[in-house]
């Protein structure tokens, strides 16, 4: 096969890497398809057998490689998620946002239609705890007191879906619009929580009814989606 270069001297492992991530992207050997062997990979990139199987280690961790004991190494994905991972921590608070929201109302959806009594008593559970803080700590309410139960009443509600996918895609999502959240922000200004309508969506997730899930998800995201806005307003008025 052409395109492969002979590994430089800077970082053997690292060139290998590189150059088998491009050779993937280019779709050198189709998703599903077995890659060469350690031995084949290693004359053309004219590196040891020892630098190719650590390559091809670092991309099985990334996805894009799986290994099958007696079998070989096969290719899983031609794009790397670590890229798509990195694409979004460069995007702006409101950008990841949004991709938020509309993973949540889809999963509100998909929660009227399927969740159980313990997905339920989850939602509630943390929606207690969340009350409860804001109680104790009323001159912190909604904010940084309360993060950390708030994120994991989301996170009951999209697991209500019982879609695997679905919640790994937004356990990061979760945690991004968090930490972005904060470094634009600041703990202090973060948007204030509203029990009221995290509540209504339990309730209408109970119902069983997929649309008056939908709606309820958006009006609780309306809030803090506008406060965001304002803040992002307020930065760029300073600036």
């Amino acid at each position: 096969m052409e395109g492969l270069q002979a590994a430089g001297r800077r970082s053997l492992v690292d060139e290998a890497i590189e150059q088998l991530r491009e050779q993937l992207a280019a779709g050198a050997w189709p998703v599903g398809s077995r890659i060469p062997t350690e031995h084949e990979l290693a004359e053309r990139l004219r590196v040891g057998r020892n630098t190719v199987r650590e390559a091809i280690r670092v991309l099985v961790h990334a996805g894009m490689l799986v290994s099958r004991q007696g079998e070989g190494t096969f290719v899983r994905s031609t794009s790397d998620p670590a890229s798509v991972l990195r694409g979004v921590q460069r995007s702006g608070v409101r950008d990841v946002l949004e991709v938020r929201a509309a993973l949540e109302t889809e999963a509100a959806r998909l929660a009227a239609e399927r969740h159980t009594p313990d997905d339920l008593a989850r939602m509630r559970a943390a929606l207690a705890r969340e009350a409860e803080v804001m109680a104790a700590h009323p001159e912190r309410a909604g904010r940084e007191a309360t993060v950390e139960h708030d994120l994991e009443f989301h996170t009951a509600v999209v697991e209500a879906a019982h879609n695997p996918a679905l919640t790994e895609v937004y356990r990061y999502f979760g945690a991004s619009v968090r930490e972005s959240m904060r470094a634009a922000f600041g703990d202090h200004e973060m948007p204030e929580v509203a029990i009221g309508t995290h509540a209504a969506l339990v309730d209408a997730i109970e119902s069983g009814d997929p649309e008056r899930a939908e709606a309820a998800c958006r009006e609780l995201l309306a809030e803090p989606t506008a406060a965001v806005e304002q803040l992002l307003a307020e930065i760029a008025a300073r600036k």
